[in-house]
């Protein structure tokens, strides 16, 4: 567990100032979080209840990733396959988590009338998870011939959609939740440290996962049932560690965006609208993931099809990507904390902007195989561990503390629809014959990731350095190494 060596950050929220997170003196072990709901009323959570609740994170972090390895993914993927889906049903795999983002906004007008964070995700993520539940029986009858496979790839395809439904509903308040517990000027460090870990479960836990599906006795599909069990128990238990979580009252966080005399309205708040920050932030998220998946998905289709390289070999590609993402984290996490989210994602972003135009290189010789292929995995995993995490903390820091839940539903509801819209064209423009296919196809995504990161420039993060002031402490210090 990352344990913060030199931040005491207070968060305070009053009936008169907005509710800022202030840096305060840095020469505690830890951080510590002080909510001044109203002026008679003083909610102190100790240093001791952050770290435990930073522990706690973590974990029910890991749990849940292995969960959704399993509902999600080549283990479900396979298991559908296994049952006679076909390309459509595997398609809407794909999109089913994708639209139901646009259902978020509803998340944050519930949590706005809640009065627990954690009993709020308590409703949430017990029944999505217990849902599946109703598998179990349909892969036993299957399995004794008393159903069809398509019927069972029907009811899986509905399970998924109500349970992403139901959990649409949660993931906004959930960054909310995690954005007070984790004090602003550590986030870097510890979702750095938490994705990493992560990162490692995904890298043991999926082949292993994998290797217990297709080495089960009774077949793959008893096999996929008997890690769904596991996976449901670990789901609970993840839902289990937020007893551990320091509980907030989100009515707590709106009275310091307010005024006694004008109270919220309890719905979802439109004033961000007129938030030009974060209007800019939203522009350049959705640019940039319309560019994103208008490429993303047909890389896989680019080596299996085009270069006709056998799914084990890409598997280990795939490893390679992994590997780098989890060791770059941590240090993404440090650099970000010291010098800002928005100056990193706009430095790594012209790295992964590039990206789709290094694999016009990439041909069917030993060279590419052995060479490019595995560099061009490495470069994207360690790139994109930057881009995911400055994304989520750049989000978190230019979010009014009681509004954030309102703040993140909108921007993941409008990235749901241009990530979806990027899938459809990039689909459509894919089955264009010779150049204007899947190599126009990366062509294109190339110059709108880098057109995405022109609304970037202009948005404002606190305590971030700006990027010229960046860059010349750069050339100094590279030319002071080259002096000595």
């Amino acid at each position: 567990m990352v344990q913060p060596q030199e931040d005491d950050i207070s968060v305070e929220a009053s009936s008169l100032p907005p509710v800022p997170i202030q840096e305060i003196s840095e020469d505690r072990a830890l951080t510590e979080t002080v909510l001044f709901p109203t002026p008679k009323l003083f909610l102190k959570i100790p240093k001791p209840k952050i770290r435990q609740s930073l522990k706690a994170l973590t974990f029910e972090s890991v749990f849940a990733a292995v969960l959704y390895s399993i509902i999600g993914g080549a283990l479900l993927s396979n298991f559908l396959l296994e049952l006679g889906a076909g390309a459509a049903e595997i398609g809407l795999l794909a999109a089913i988590p994708q639209m139901v983002n646009l259902l978020q906004p509803l998340g944050a007008y519930l949590i706005n009338r809640s009065t627990s964070f954690r009993w709020y995700f308590m409703c949430i993520f017990i029944p999505s998870r217990l849902l599946w539940l109703i598998l179990l029986p349909a892969i036993w009858l299957v399995s004794s011939s008393r159903i069809t496979g398509y019927q069972v790839v029907q009811l899986t395809l509905a399970i998924l959609l109500v349970a992403n439904i139901i959990e649409a509903f949660g993931r906004a308040p959930w960054l909310g939740w995690s954005a007070v517990l984790v004090p602003q000027r550590l986030r870097g460090r510890y979702f750095g440290f938490r994705n990493s870990i992560l990162g490692l479960t995904n890298l043991v836990g999926v082949p292993l996962l994998g290797l217990a599906v297709s080495a089960w006795p009774g077949g793959t599909l008893q096999g996929y049932g008997a890690v769904l069990i596991l996976g449901i128990i670990l789901g609970l238990i993840s839902v289990g560690c937020q007893l551990w979580m320091t509980d907030i009252n989100p009515q707590l966080l709106k009275v310091g965006d307010s005024d006694t005399s004008h109270p919220q309205p309890q719905g979802i708040d439109l004033s961000l609208f007129k938030d030009a920050n974060f209007l800019k932030f939203v522009l350049y998220l959705s640019i940039w993931c319309f560019a994103v998946n208008i490429s993303n998905p047909f890389f896989n289709l680019y080596m299996l099809d085009n270069l006709d390289i056998d799914i084990s070999i890409v598997t280990i590609y795939h490893g390679l990507g992994t590997g780098a993402n989890m060791l770059m984290l941590l240090l993404w996490g440090k650099l970000a904390d010291r010098i800002g989210n928005r100056p990193l994602l706009l430095l790594v972003g012209i790295l992964v902007g590039v990206t789709p135009l290094l694999w016009l290189l990439v041909g069917s010789d030993r060279i590419s195989f052995w060479i490019w292929l595995p560099l061009l995995h490495i470069l994207a995993g360690a790139t994109w561990a930057a881009i995911d995490l400055c994304t989520n903390n750049l989000m978190m820091g230019i979010a009014p503390l009681g509004h954030q839940s309102s703040y993140f539903a909108i921007a993941a509801a409008i990235a749901g629809i241009t990530g979806a819209m990027g899938i459809t064209v990039g689909s459509f423009l894919a089955t264009l014959p010779g150049i204007a296919g899947l190599l126009g196809l990366f062509v294109l995504s190339s110059l709108l990731r880098m057109a995405a990161l022109v609304p970037l420039v202009f948005v404002q993060e606190q305590r971030s350095i700006p990027l010229g002031q960046l860059m010349r402490l750069g050339a100094s210090h590279f030319c002071r190494n080259t002096d000595s």
